[in-house]
Parts: structure tokens; C-alpha cells; sequence
């Protein structure tokens, strides 16, 4: 009994257009005729998809730059808010440092009543000097931290007015898009599948050379009809 011989394929070369297609044709288990039929039908239903996609536009692209901004506008808007509660804990702790200078200069006040020399009378001033210092920079801190509290509500409502701008255009581009969709989706399904079935019967060499011919193509055209001698794309 004689052996079956093994069809030794050769890699696909990105490089080859028509040739990968003629070096198909004579290995394939279609003919010839039915081959071209199968990749003009294939380019039929790559066209008419390539149309239902031209009818989007760059609505798509424009929803997930929309998409993109809004997120980071979110993201700017959550760091500023939580800079601000930041700001607020450390007004409420300089609060607390003025309450304990308070009563350190209270306590050292009820002492120099009692003081035996100039010397202790010296020192308690002194010290009641320090803690006044530390006072007035608690209160400087409260003062400066306040204005930036105000600064930053300032630029959060900023960041909220575009957040809700971008959100209503996005809300707009979104509802474009799935009108668009909604009213070709059924016709796209159709298609894409009629698409999947000429490529199921087409050989993987056929198919990138088709694709690379599709892609290096300004019109999207690698399979045309001629008529009369000329082509039709």
C-alpha cells in the first residue's frame, strides 16, 4: 500500500499580495472559480461593514476619550477633596496646640506669684515668652491653611463644573452612538457572519494575503469585479 505524502507548507511571508494568493489557488480543495467567488463575497461583506463602521465615525473614539477625561477629572477631584480634609485635621490639631500654650502660660502666670528670686521670675517669663511664640505660629499655620482650604474648594467646584459639563457631552455622544448601533447592529451581526463563513472556507496564505492587500489599499479593496476588462472595486 502507498504511503500519502505529506503537503509540506511554507511559512506565510507578510510581504506576499497576489502571489501567496496564485501559490494558494492550485493547493486548495476549491476551484479556482469557486475561490474568487468566496473571496468577492468576502470583500462584499468586509465593504458593507466598513460602511456601518464610517457611520460611527469617531463617535467611538470620542466616547472613550470622553470616558477618559471624565475619569481623570474624578481622580483630580478626590485628591483635592481628600487634601482638604487633610488641611481641616490640621486646623483642628494647631487648635489643640493653642489650647495646651493656653494653659501652659496659665500655669506659668499662677507661678510667678509664688517665685522666691528674680532669677525663677526671669526664667518663668521666659518661658512664657516661648509657649507665646509657639501660640502665634500655631495661629499663623491656622491662618495660611485656611487659605488654602478656600483655594482648594475653589478649584474643586472648577473640577466638578467640567466633571458635569464632560458628562453631559459624553451622556450626548453615547446616545448618538447607540442609535447608530442599535439601527445596524442586526445588519452588522448578518454580515460579520457571512464574513466568518467565506473565511472559514479560505486557506490561511488566501487570508493574509487578502488582509495585507485590504489594509495597504485606500479604499479598503483587495478582491474587485472587471467587466469588460476593467475593474470595478
Amino acid at each position: 500500500m502507498a504511503k500519502k505524502t505529506k503537503k509540506i507548507e511554507t511559512p506565510i511571508d507578510k510581504r506576499e499580495t497576489f502571489v501567496s494568493i496564485q501559490k494558494s489557488f492550485a493547493d486548495s480543495d476549491l476551484s479556482v472559480g469557486e475561490k474568487l467567488k468566496t473571496l468577492y463575497a468576502l470583500q462584499q461583506a468586509d465593504t458593507a461593514i466598513d460602511k456601518i463602521l464610517q457611520l460611527r465615525g469617531e463617535l467611538p473614539v470620542e466616547v472613550e476619550n470622553l470616558e477618559t477625561e471624565i475619569a481623570e477629572l474624578s481622580a483630580k477631584a478626590e485628591r483635592i477633596a481628600e487634601l482638604i480634609e487633610e488641611y481641616t485635621r490640621s486646623i483642628s490639631e494647631n487648635k489643640l496646640n493653642i489650647a495646651e500654650c493656653d494653659d501652659q502660660i496659665e500655669k506659668y502666670k499662677a507661678q510667678l506669684d509664688k517665685v522666691a528670686n528674680s532669677r525663677e521670675y526671669d526664667s518663668l517669663n521666659k518661658e512664657i515668652e516661648n509657649v507665646g511664640l509657639l501660640r502665634q505660629i500655631a495661629e499663623k499655620n491656622i491662618s495660611e491653611i485656611k487659605e488654602r482650604i478656600f483655594e482648594k474648594r475653589n478649584e474643586l467646584e472648577v473640577v466638578k463644573e467640567k466633571i458635569a459639563v464632560r458628562t453631559e457631552d459624553l451622556k450626548a455622544k453615547q446616545q448618538e452612538l447607540a442609535t447608530i448601533v442599535e439601527s445596524t447592529s442586526k445588519e452588522e451581526e448578518i454580515l460579520r457572519a457571512n464574513r466568518e463563513e467565506c473565511a472559514q472556507k479560505i486557506d490561511e496564505r488566501t487570508m493574509s494575503a487578502y488582509d495585507d492587500i485590504r489594509h495597504s489599499s485606500s479604499n479598503h479593496h483587495a478582491v474587485v469585479s472587471v467587466l469588460n476588462g476593467d475593474s470595478r472595486g
